[in-house]
């Protein structure tokens, strides 16, 4: 059989690190450094397009959704879900990814 998607499992580690990521947003310590690479890649825009090459690369829509209501619903997750707004982008990224037949841009 052939594999249309070799690194589909790196593709999904990496969706799930994003959301992760993104929903967590910056540490109130967070460096000069950490500041600037979030203003500059930090915005939705730029999380979506990740997900969207991720999903061009075996991911489905489903898993996104899927790992969204896990972020939300999961203890594990409540570190992530603490910070100052995270609600908020979980709500967000919720809106563009959390349902499985969203339409293609």
């Amino acid at each position: 059989m052939h594999n249309n998607f070799p690194m589909k499992e790196w593709h999904v580690t990496h969706m799930e690190k994003t959301l992760v990521k993104y929903v967590t947003g910056l540490a109130p310590d967070a460096s000069a450094w950490e500041k600037r690479n979030h203003k500059k890649y930090g915005k939705i825009q730029n999380i979506c397009r990740q997900i969207d090459y991720d999903i061009k690369h075996g991911v489905t829509n489903e898993q996104v959704a899927l790992f969204l209501r896990k972020m939300r619903a999961d203890k594990s997750f409540s570190t992530a879900r603490s910070g100052d707004g995270s609600i908020n982008r979980l709500e967000e990224i919720e809106g563009y990814f959390g349902h499985p037949h969203r339409p293609l841009r």
